[in-house]
């Protein structure tokens, strides 16, 4: 354990930061080069070239060897307003994705799915590499394929990404009466039963509290910050977060700069308030469809008189010291949303930038053994007391539950 809460030890210099931490590695929460490959090279996986510097990317095999990565979970998402059916599709060729590229790099990355075949493969000197679903969407109401999910190796889904599911609100869905329906509370004690880790970054508050009341395994979220220091909609209130303890999850904290930066984040509310003036998307989908042309250039026009603003490093330690005040440090980790976000905070330029922070963290007085659980220790123990609660069989399938599966 760290110090009490309220009491600082002596900073460490950079030179003993990296002394102290140099065999640590980072388990990174959340991670989209799935679809930056998918967006930006066709899925052309064979023609990439990730052991070399990718400038079109955040992510390649030198910059995560340099931000000692040594367990990712690569999000296999698609977007959320794909029809159902579709989008059950297009996250099969995502977990194809992942596949081949391990299989394109068989020297640096090892597909796993267990806390176990996590440490084989930092033992054996290469990256585990684990998938994430980053919204219900992606199983289209069916607990079978939920189960089969689970059976080609993703190990958490995320309930909703930016729009609601019917069984699940999103923190920017329209507003519903609901969190979790009774099915969504199915979904969460089945994931249970599977040993899939349930992720509540992107949902709303009352799905965070519903889940939380449901679950009997620890949960994530993936890629959210403090809502207490940034009032985004993305990020998790302090009522939430004083939850975590009794239920052993973790908030990993990402560097999305609208999250962590109040500055950003009115950038970010002003830009989407003109774009839906002007009959623009907003937010993800922005830029994704043919648009009005001259919208368009007056959206342009305001971008270039006004300049969006830039988060730092000090934004995050700001989080993240919010996030220990609150949680204390046994339950944080790290969710950087690389490959997922346009702009980056001053200082971090990809997934080499994690040892940065660490040594930020070290300058305030983070302990060696704090920064070790924050990195890599915290998430790896959701992971196991995930797969405990499954193999003990906590949850039974109930006749109602089955009845539900057999339905779809």
């Amino acid at each position: 354990m760290g110090c009490p809460r309220g009491i600082r030890r002596r900073p460490m210099t950079s030179s003993q930061t990296r002394s102290a931490l140099a065999d640590t590695l980072v388990f990174d929460g959340h991670n989209d080069l799935p679809w930056a490959l998918r967006q930006k090279f066709d899925s052309r996986v064979e023609e990439i070239d990730l052991s070399q510097h990718q400038p079109r990317l955040h992510t390649d095999i030198p910059r995560l060897r340099e931000g000692r990565v040594g367990a990712q979970f690569w999000s296999v998402f698609v977007p959320s307003n794909m029809l159902p059916a579709d989008a059950v599709v297009a996250t099969l060729e995502q977990i194809d994705c992942v596949h081949r590229i391990i299989s394109k790099n068989p020297e640096t990355f090892s597909l796993v799915d267990s806390a176990a075949g996590v440490r084989t493969a930092a033992a054996e000197g290469k990256i585990a590499s684990l998938m994430g679903i980053e919204g219900g969407h992606s199983i289209d109401e069916s607990l079978g394929v939920l189960r089969m999910m689970r059976r080609v190796g993703v190990r958490y889904m995320t309930l909703t990404h930016n729009d609601n599911t019917p069984w699940a609100r999103s923190a920017t869905g329209e507003q519903v009466d609901y969190g979790l329906t009774d099915f969504g509370r199915s979904v969460v004690s089945e994931m249970n039963r599977l040993g899939l880790i349930v992720d509540l970054s992107h949902v709303a508050e009352q799905t965070m509290h519903d889940a939380l009341n449901t679950s009997s395994a620890p949960v994530m979220f993936s890629h959210s910050s403090c809502r207490g220091v940034t009032d985004h909609v993305r990020n998790v209130p302090d009522a939430v977060l004083e939850r975590l303890p009794g239920n052993n999850g973790v908030l990993m904290l990402t560097f999305v700069p609208a999250f962590i930066s109040e500055a950003c984040a009115d950038y970010e509310r002003h830009s989407d308030e003109l774009r839906q003036r002007l009959g623009l998307r907003t937010g993800f989908h922005a830029g994704q469809v043919e648009e009005d042309a001259a919208a368009a250039a007056e959206y342009a026009r305001w971008t270039s008189q006004n300049q969006a603003p830039q988060a730092t490093i000090a934004d995050i330690v700001r989080h993240m010291e919010h996030a220990r005040e609150v949680v204390g440090p046994q339950h944080l980790g790290i969710g950087g949303d690389f490959d997922g976000i346009e702009q980056l905070p001053r200082g971090i330029s990809g997934v080499s930038s994690y040892p940065t922070v660490m040594d930020a963290l070290a300058e305030r007085g983070w302990s060696t053994a704090d920064l070790r659980s924050l990195a890599f220790g915290n998430v790896l123990r959701v992971l196991e007391d995930t797969e405990a609660a499954a193999n003990q069989d906590l949850i039974p399938v109930s006749r109602q539950h089955a009845e539900l599966a057999h339905q779809r």
